[in-house]
Parts: structure tokens; C-alpha cells; sequence
């Protein structure tokens, strides 16, 4: 019998002892956290009384809400979905990360909700960012979500594990982002289709927790299940507030590694040596193509921030390359920090100064920069960088969207147009 791999291990710590879970068996998976959103969360809510009535969740205390799309809410309908939820949740004595919290999965790594090896789902597509922690994330439909409130599990079946190893080592100005997009270049929008994967090489260890959840947040762009940088998951996240930090931001070094006999179903080796900054083009976040190949490209508008990169590490990196400058004056650029705690770090550290000093229009925590009604939105016509995860016609807006690295925006910011960055200045 084969070994297991990261997933068929976590899998198996969470199903019944005699379940078999090999790659195509399905399984009933037990929850560590179950949430749901301000998009979807009304709706979970639904399905929840249809079904159940006012019968109690499984476990108040594992069970979260948590709004981060259109915070605090601009329009009625969110408004009242959002108290819907409030309302819900105080009778149900369940916990609401509200419209101050930020976005979902971050929140649920700093305040230690994901713990490596454990299992989390909800109603946020891009859920499987958690493997940047070694944990299972998986978005899941309103009526799911509503089950998984109920009874604290799931039905899943166990993926195939491809193994993507990056050869080389990431080399300035080149980021995680570039790496990431690199991934997605080779692989495409489906050539991890179905399956989990597990990132290796120098690369993949050197990152940070950062780089880590950008890489991850990507692996639904490219069809996967869940995608996890095998390394031991030891990350302080930066502190640079005052803000208590909670112990759980030093997350538990994760020594749950695949066995060295696991199977996998196909490896790819991706080089990345040589590489230079990217950029994914209209229509696709899997257009890849280097940077200096549109580099020219007027643009009307920056957007720094989302779930993939809108950690604190990404906002210094801009800081660093505009302090003492001011973005080109017909360019509109907006920031949005991931999480409260983000937002603390760039006000105590100066970042924030410098950012809105150089002319970028600074905004709460939340998603941003993902759907309408957000901020990030392209009118028609206009041409944006962004550091979002998706650029599909209409997904921010009517315009058309580039995707890039915050460092590379930084750069496009302040020549008004797609510009390669310079290695000497980060």
C-alpha cells in the first residue's frame, strides 16, 4: 500500500478510523470551522431554518460569520443581510467577525481559528488559501454550508496529489506573486484540475507567510482542490502595531509531511532561475506573459490589495519603492488592507504616511478589488493593474484588468502606465 500524501493524511485524521481514503473515495469529512460570509451568509441562513429550523448548530463555538465584501455595507440589500446574519447569530450564540474584521481567511489565520492540519470551509471561493498554513479551506455552496452547520461535517471525495517543484531561486524584483504567476503560466487554468497539490524547492521554502498565502490563493485559477508550500508552516506574522499580539500568531511548525513512498498522480518541474516579472493580461489570469512585453501600456488605475495580496509585507514593499514620490497625477490608486491588524501595522510603522503621502487613496479592510460593489471597480474603457486574483471581462469591472505583483504596481503607479520594475530600488 502506497504512503499518503498531505491531504489523504489531514483526510484521514478526519474521517472514521476503518475509511479508506484514497485518491477518488468518498468520504465524510469532520469540520474544525465552518463559516459563512456576507455574501452567501443570508442564504445559509435560509437553508439552515427551511431545513432545520431553530434547532442549535453543532458547535456554536467552532461555527464563525465573517463580512468582508462590501464593508461596511454601501447599498440595502447587504445592509440587510448582513443584520439578518447579526440576528441569527446571537440566537445561535455564534461568534461574527463584522464589517471591521477583514477578509474571512485571514482573520481565521491571525486569530488562530486554522490551525495546520486541520479542516475549514465556508462560502469564500478562495478558502483554500488556508493551505499556506497546511490546513484543508474548501468554499462550499449555501445549502452546504447550512449542513455543515448542522451537523459539523462534510462529504468530500479525497483528491489526487500532483507534486510542482520550482526549480531556482526568486531574485529581486521578482516576488511571490511572480513565482505564482509563473506556476499558473505553466500550468494553465486546468492543469490542476480536481487535484490538491504540494509545492516544493529552495523557492517555496524561502517564503515567507505572505508569499505563502499568495501562492496558495491562487491554486483555484488553476483548477485545484487545495495547494500547499510544504514547509514546516513556522510564521510570526509582523507585528508592527500595538496591538496585543494573541499567541496564535506563532502558528504550531506543522510536521505532518507526505510519506516518502505517497503517490501522486503527475509531477511538474517549473524553473525559475531566470525568471522575470510577470504580469497575467485581459482576459485570464493564467495570460501570462513577462512584463516588459506590454510595458507602455497606459494605464488609469492601480488596486493594491485582496486576499492575495493584501498582507502587510505587500504594502511595505510598495512603501519602500514610492517613498519620497508621487504616483503619475491622471493614475487613480487605491489600497485596501487585508485585515484590521494589517491596517494597524501600516499606520504604526509609517507605511500608511508614505502610501497616502505618494497619492494612493487608503479604505478599510475588506476584499476589495474581487466584485461589484467593491472597491477596485473599472469603468469602460479603463485600464487598470491590479494585485487581485482574477481579471475575467466584467469581475472588476468593465474596463480591463492586469494582474501583477505589488511591486510591479508600485512601479506602474508611478509612470502611469505598465512599466517593469528596477531591482535596484526595492
Amino acid at each position: 500500500m502506497p504512503g499518503q500524501t498531505i491531504i489523504q493524511k489531514i483526510f484521514a485524521a478526519h474521517t472514521a478510523p476503518d475509511s479508506s481514503v484514497n485518491p477518488g473515495d468518498i468520504i465524510w469529512l469532520d469540520l474544525d470551522v465552518r463559516t459563512a460570509r456576507d455574501f452567501g451568509g443570508a442564504n445559509v441562513v435560509k437553508n439552515y431554518r427551511e431545513h432545520y429550523g431553530d434547532a442549535p448548530v453543532a458547535d456554536a463555538a467552532r461555527t464563525f460569520f465573517t463580512f468582508d465584501l462590501v464593508v461596511p455595507p454601501s447599498n440595502i440589500p447587504y445592509a440587510n443581510n448582513q443584520q439578518l446574519c447579526r440576528e441569527w447569530a446571537r440566537t445561535q450564540g455564534v461568534r461574527v467577525f463584522d464589517v471591521n474584521a477583514g477578509i474571512g481567511s485571514h482573520v481565521a489565520i491571525e486569530e488562530g481559528l486554522v490551525q495546520p492540519g486541520s479542516t475549514f470551509v465556508g462560502t469564500d471561493s478562495h478558502l483554500n488559501i488556508l493551505g499556506a498554513v497546511g490546513a484543508f479551506g474548501q468554499g462550499m455552496g449555501d445549502q452546504d454550508i447550512a449542513f455543515a452547520f448542522k451537523t459539523g461535517r462534510t462529504w468530500f471525495e479525497v483528491p489526487p496529489t500532483m507534486k510542482v517543484i520550482l526549480k531556482g531561486k526568486l531574485r529581486p524584483p521578482c516576488t511571490a506573486r511572480d513565482l505564482t504567476l509563473a506556476v499558473m503560466r505553466a500550468l494553465g487554468s486546468s492543469g490542476a484540475l480536481g487535484r490538491a497539490i504540494e509545492f516544493y524547492g529552495p523557492a517555496i521554502a524561502a517564503l515567507d507567510l505572505a508569499g505563502r498565502i499568495t501562492l496558495a490563493s491562487q491554486v483555484t485559477e488553476m483548477g485545484g482542490i487545495i495547494g500547499f508550500p510544504v514547509t514546516n508552516y513556522e510564521s510570526r506574522i509582523t507585528n508592527h502595531s500595538p496591538l496585543p499580539t494573541p499567541y496564535s500568531l506563532l502558528l504550531t511548525p506543522y510536521s505532518l509531511l507526505p510519506d516518502p513512498d505517497a503517490d501522486y498522480i503527475e509531477t511538474v518541474e517549473i524553473d525559475i532561475g531566470d525568471l522575470t516579472p510577470l504580469i497575467a493580461c485581459p482576459p485570464s489570469p493564467t495570460n501570462v506573459k513577462p512584463v516588459h512585453e506590454v510595458a507602455g501600456r497606459r494605464i488609469d488605475s492601480v488596486f493594491l490589495g485582496s486576499c492575495t495580496n493584501g498582507r502587510f509585507e505587500d504594502f511595505a514593499a510598495v512603501a519602500e519603492i514610492v517613498r519620497g514620490k508621487r504616483i503619475a497625477p491622471h493614475v487613480m490608486a487605491t489600497v485596501v488592507p487585508a485585515t484590521r491588524r494589517v491596517y494597524a501595522q501600516m499606520l504604526a510603522s509609517g507605511v500608511l504616511q508614505t502610501l497616502f503621502d505618494a497619492g494612493f487613496i487608503i479604505s478599510n479592510p475588506g476584499c476589495g478589488g474581487c466584485a461589484s460593489g467593491h472597491l477596485g471597480m473599472t469603468g469602460k474603457g479603463e485600464v487598470q493593474v491590479s494585485t487581485s486574483n482574477r481579471n475575467f471581462p466584467g469581475k472588476q469591472g468593465a474596463g480591463e484588468t492586469y494582474l501583477a505583483s505589488p511591486v510591479t504596481a508600485a512601479w506602474c503607479a508611478l509612470k502611469g502606465e505598465i512599466a517593469l520594475p528596477l531591482a535596484g530600488r526595492l
